[in-house]
């Protein structure tokens, strides 16, 4: 993380850069917290979500956000997996900041900013979305038992945290929007099937190309996440939990019953990096 300071007075708001989306939220201050489920009374909450489109978000759409939650004075934290719309979404940030005359400060945050116990041997190689989640998930599973995050997100994650809170690795495949997109540009006839990530896959046999395709897709996802969970398992011998996050889990949530589903562990565990960086 960069030496911006960050004080317990400042406007916090953060920015998970995904392949796909910017996700932008403000962190609640301390104590704001309104859930009365007792899996998350330990977790930092987020409001005022937003969601822009990693390639193509306007900036006039970031300053109409920025306007609404944060008027004044505010520290923004960037977690990014995608260089490029980072670098867009920190100058938007600039501009903002000198042609509106306001103190918008910036940091971004690396894996060494966050509460978590990395056991790789290059742990500045892992995605910081994946480790975001993980140390939000610390917080999440149960005292002495492992866990396995699995994030559904553009690419799809399985990843497994010790019972003592160490991140051990895990698992990355294309998520649906990537498989359908691949099919189309690899394949001379085949179209690109959208809206393959929400819902249940149609029934089998797929009685079009488009519904072929969708079947293929939806049930291989499906498949796939399950051998993955169930690998992770067989490591932790069957006894870890479950947690659900990332925008097509609802894709998967029926075929990982029991798992914890907690749609923005990235961002609280930005949120982590956060209050961790108050604390000093």
């Amino acid at each position: 993380m960069t030496s911006t300071p960050i004080c317990r007075s400042d406007t916090i708001l953060l920015a998970d850069v995904g392949n796909t989306r910017i996700k932008l939220a403000v962190l609640n201050p301390a104590g704001s917290d309104a859930c009365t489920a007792p899996i998350v009374r330990a977790l930092p909450t987020v409001a005022k979500r937003q969601d822009l489109i990693s390639h193509t978000f306007r900036p006039d759409h970031l300053e109409k956000w920025l306007n609404a939650v944060a008027p004044r004075a505010a520290v923004v934290l960037v977690a990014s997996v995608y260089e490029a719309a980072a670098t867009r979404l920190e100058a938007a940030l600039a501009e903002v900041s000198a042609t509106r005359h306001r103190v918008l400060r910036q940091r971004r945050i690396g894996h060494a900013d966050l509460p978590l116990t990395i056991g790789l041997a290059e742990p500045h190689k892992v995605g910081i979305d994946r480790l975001a989640a993980a140390a939000a998930a610390c917080l999440v599973k149960s005292a002495g038992r492992s866990a396995i995050i699995v994030d559904c997100g553009t690419a799809a994650t399985v990843d497994m945290l010790s019972a003592e809170g160490e991140f051990l690795g895990g698992a990355i495949l294309p998520g649906p929007a990537l498989l359908a997109k691949a099919l189309a540009e690899g394949t001379s006839r085949l179209p690109e099937v959208l809206s393959l990530e929400h819902g249940s896959p149609p029934p089998m046999p797929g009685r079009s190309t488009q519904s072929a395709i969708a079947a293929g897709i939806g049930w291989g996802m499906q498949g796939a996440i399950i051998k993955l969970v169930l690998e992770a398992q067989r490591a932790f011998h069957g006894e870890a939990e479950v947690i659900l996050t990332g925008g097509w889990r609802g894709a998967v949530r029926d075929v990982l019953p029991g798992a914890i589903d907690l749609p923005d562990l990235v961002l609280t565990g930005i949120a982590l990096a956060a209050e961790r960086a108050c604390a000093r």
